[in-house]
């Protein structure tokens, strides 16, 4: 074991050499997920390039709602991406999605989206473009009693304006 392991992520593998294994005196754990001192607790702590750094991603997300998005990206590139429907949200010029195969988010431009009218048709109720949209201090508000569970007038009177919100 080296001086400084224990501040470098451990030492390697005695199986397959894969950096990050941890060694205690009964036993030996290692973020490489073909190696038989496996340990998946490891996998999101593991090396970069090891086999076992990326394997807390799920690979087998499938949406309950899908929805295709045409995309051209900043190369002009055209993608598709299959993403939930009930994951959308609208960010200022920017449609946020869970897509396929990991689930997680990723940004996308509005301008850059081919098909969306049919994006914004699957959005919720309060992202629809043309709705009413709250102030900077009514969402200051809004998002005030939403987190503290409390109520007051003020806040009330702009539920009632904005009651998707």
């Amino acid at each position: 074991m080296g001086f400084l392991d224990f501040l470098f992520g451990g030492t390697q593998c005695p199986s397959c050499g894969t950096k990050g294994a941890r060694k205690s005196e009964t036993q030996i754990r290692c973020p490489n997920p073909s190696c038989p001192y496996f340990d998946p607790t490891l996998g999101g702590r593991g090396v970069p390039g090891t086999a076992g750094f990326w394997s807390t991603r799920r690979a087998d997300y499938s949406p309950l709602r899908p929805l295709d998005i045409r995309y051209r990206n900043f190369r002009g590139e055209e993608k598709t991406f299959t993403a939930d429907a009930d994951s959308l949200k609208k960010k200022r010029n920017h449609i946020v999605a869970r897509v396929k195969p990991t689930g997680e988010p990723i940004t996308l431009s509005r301008d850059r989206i081919q098909n969306l009218q049919e994006v914004e048709r699957a959005l919720p109720q309060k992202d629809q473009p043309g709705q009413p949209q709250p102030t900077a201090r009514e969402r200051q508000v809004l998002g005030y009693h939403k987190k503290h569970k409390t109520t007051s007038p003020l806040y009330e009177s702009i539920r009632a304006k904005y009651p998707d919100w």
